[in-house]
C-alpha cells in the first residue's frame, strides 16, 4: 500500500512476531498524524462505511471468499454480544486455514456496490473548492477492506483520514485483524466508540486551526453512528440512512428526551438527498 495509507490511517503499534490484537491506550489514538490538512476548511464532514458508503457490509461480504460461501455453524457459533472484533478475527483465520488468498478477498471487496447516490456525493465534494470540505471516514470494518473498495472506485484521495480497525497481511498470508482502540462508552462494542474518535478527533483540530469549523456533518446508516452524533451541536447536520438504525434511535431520542439530540436531522434514501441539503448549508 501506498505512503498515503500510512499517512491517513491509524495503525497502532505492533511489536514484532506479535499477533495477538494490542489495544492502544486512548492518549495513542491520536498518536499518528495525518498528512498536513489545510487549516483553511470551512466544514468537516464524518462517514461511515458499511451500509453507508457501500450498500452492504463488509464483513458479511467476505464469506464469499469461504468454501462454499458460507461459515461452519461452530465458528458462528462463538459470535458474542460486543465482541464482534474478535469474531471477525477468528472467521479471517479460518479463511486463511481455508487456503483464501489476499487476491481472493481483495476480489470481493472491490465488487461490493456504492449505496445510491454515493458517488454523485462524492463527486460533489471533489468539485468544491477546495477550502469546503475536510472529509474523514470512521468505520467498524477495517482498513484492508475500506482501502480496496475506495482505490477501485478512485475515490481514496477524497479521504484526509480514515479511522478503522487495523488489518494486515502476515508473511503467511493471514490478513490480521485488530481492535481500534479501548474505551468506556456503554453504548459502543468493546473495540470502537466513534464519539470518542469524533470528539478528540474535532478537539485537535480545532486546537491546532485555532477556530472552529462553521458545520460539522455526519453520515451513517447504524447504532454505532448514533453515539457519535450526540456530539454534534445544534448548526451541525446528522445525516442518517432513512429507517436504519441510526435514524431509528434519533427518533427515539426526540420522543423519549427532547433536546438531548441537539444537531439538525436530515434523513436519506439516497446519498443525492445528502447532496441537496449541502449545496443549501454551503451557499450560506
Amino acid at each position: 500500500m501506498g505512503d498515503s495509507f500510512f499517512n491517513c490511517c491509524y495503525v497502532p503499534p505492533h511489536p514484532p512476531g506479535e499477533e495477538e490484537p494490542q489495544r492502544p491506550r486512548r492518549s495513542e489514538i491520536m498518536a499518528s498524524h495525518p498528512a498536513h490538512i489545510s487549516p483553511d476548511k470551512r466544514f468537516l464532514i464524518f462517514f461511515d462505511f458499511d451500509e453507508t458508503i457501500v450498500d452492504e457490509t463488509s464483513d458479511d461480504m467476505v464469506v464469499q471468499a469461504a468454501p462454499g460461501q458460507h461459515l461452519p455453524g461452530w465458528l458462528t457459533d462463538t459470535y458474542q454480544p460486543g465482541r464482534y472484533n474478535e469474531y471477525m478475527q477468528r472467521v479471517l483465520a479460518y479463511l486463511a486455514e481455508q487456503g483464501v488468498t489476499e487476491s481472493d478477498i481483495r476480489s470481493v471487496m472491490e465488487k461490493i456496490p456504492a449505496t445510491p447516490g454515493m458517488l454523485t456525493l462524492f463527486q460533489f465534494l471533489r468539485n468544491r473548492p477546495a477550502k469546503d470540505f475536510e472529509v474523514i471516514l470512521v468505520s467498524d470494518a477495517n482498513t484492508y477492506f475500506i482501502e480496496c473498495w475506495l482505490r477501485r472506485v478512485g475515490a481514496r484521495q477524497l479521504f484526509h483520514r480514515i479511522f478503522s480497525n487495523p488489518a494486515t497481511f502476515n508473511k503467511d498470508g493471514r490478513l490480521v485483524l485488530r481492535p481500534f482502540h479501548s474505551h468506556d462508552c456503554p453504548r459502543c462494542p468493546d473495540n470502537m466508540c466513534k464519539q470518542v474518535i469524533v470528539r478528540d478527533y474535532v478537539a485537535r483540530r480545532t486546537q491546532e486551526r485555532g477556530r472552529p469549523y462553521q458545520r460539522i456533518f455526519y453520515v451513517g446508516d447504524g447504532a454505532n453512528d448514533f453515539c457519535p452524533a450526540l456530539s454534534l451541536g445544534p448548526r451541525d447536520v446528522a445525516f442518517p440512512r432513512r429507517d436504519f438504525p441510526m435514524h431509528r434511535l434519533i427518533t427515539e431520542t426526540h420522543e423519549a428526551q427532547p433536546g438531548e439530540f441537539k444537531a439538525v436531522t436530515v434523513p436519506w434514501v439516497s446519498a443525492e438527498d445528502v447532496v441537496q441539503r449541502l449545496r443549501k448549508l454551503v451557499a450560506d
